[in-house]
């Protein structure tokens, strides 16, 4: 996209200690050196299987935790050199949509109240949290008698809407979505997703969309970026990653969506054994140990990311010998 970046990420880098059986000290590297950018009125994609860093991520660009390097930048400023007063407008302006709506609401709390309290927050008037209050609710497809009802009188799915309605009351700019729909049924994930575009077109939304459903990621992104073990390895268009993609490791997860047949070896073949722990990162490619076309080269040397067409990159090897 032409479009300035809104938020963007320059070398992020974090991770956790985590006590082992014996009593030791270990680190897990959850993100290595990520960067990447969301421009203005775009759907940016994260996906990979779980454990390689996509949550952290989400958390860390949303504000609600500090990389230990690398910077978050919100409209070209650092977080870290935003006053008090630029630092509230932003978390204002950037919202978040739980993948659990349930745990994100307080069980004691009527929802419209919860949808409502950004309203109380930034003083709107009583009678104009009313009215936003209505328009919202409407918006995400909820009935006005469902304000004075608690959390756990809804389903999975309304709860959702839930979440959505809350994070849209406080009038953002930036929508975060960590898996919206993964702990739902089928016909209610296509509802949601629905809401999801509807919303970006009616409250003018920049969204990152936080998934392991690559058909998800698909249908609502501009764009998708593929992470492994807490790294980017492939970034592209939505249509050109599934038309042509650059990476081994991208290539097994479009294989292993179900209805898709596109891949000229087994599927099982694509993507060997499970993914490592990130409490022992491989050297050189971190895909290397599970991908059947490695050589040496993978197994010594961590691969530059490379662009191959307009906003198409990858960081692979043998991309050049896969693909072209």
């Amino acid at each position: 996209m032409s479009k300035s970046p809104i938020l963007s990420a320059a070398d992020l880098h974090k991770t956790f200690k985590v006590s082992s059986h014996n009593y030791s000290t270990a680190v897990l590297t959850a993100l290595g050196q990520v960067s990447l950018q969301l421009s203005a009125g775009e759907t940016l994609g994260i996906a990979g299987e779980s454990g390689c860093g996509k949550s952290t991520l989400a958390k860390i660009m949303a504000g609600l935790m500090e990389p230990d390097g690398g910077s978050v930048l919100y409209k070209g400023t650092k977080l870290s050199q935003l006053g008090q007063g630029e630092r509230t407008l932003f978390r204002r302006k950037t919202q978040m949509i739980f993948q659990d709506p349930f745990s994100s609401l307080n069980p004691r709390m009527r929802i419209g109240d919860s949808i409502a309290e950004p309203l109380k927050i930034i003083g709107t008037s009583t009678v104009r949290q009313r009215e936003e209050l209505a328009r919202i609710m409407a918006a995400v497809g909820l009935q006005s008698d469902a304000a004075n009802r608690f959390p756990d009188e809804f389903s999975g799915g309304q709860r959702q809407r839930i979440g959505i309605a809350r994070a849209l009351a406080a009038s953002p700019e930036i929508l975060i979505a960590d898996e919206p729909v993964s702990s739902l049924d089928i016909s209610i994930q296509a509802q949601i997703i629905n809401i999801l575009l509807q919303m970006k077109t009616d409250f003018a939304l920049s969204m990152m969309i936080v998934s392991h459903n690559l058909l998800v990621l698909r249908h609502i992104c501009d764009r998708i970026i593929i992470m492994y073990l807490g790294e980017i390895v492939e970034c592209g268009p939505a249509s050109m990653l599934f038309q042509r993609c650059r990476h081994p490791y991208t290539e097994a997860l479009i294989a292993a969506i179900p209805g898709l047949h596109i891949a000229a070896v087994p599927k099982s073949e694509l993507l060997q054994d499970d993914l490592p722990s990130a409490l022992s990162i491989p050297s050189g490619c971190r895909f290397h140990p599970r991908c059947r076309h490695a050589v040496d080269l993978c197994r010594h040397e961590v691969p530059k990311t490379v662009e191959y067409a307009r906003g198409h990159s990858a960081a692979c090897h043998l991309s050049n010998r896969l693909y072209d």
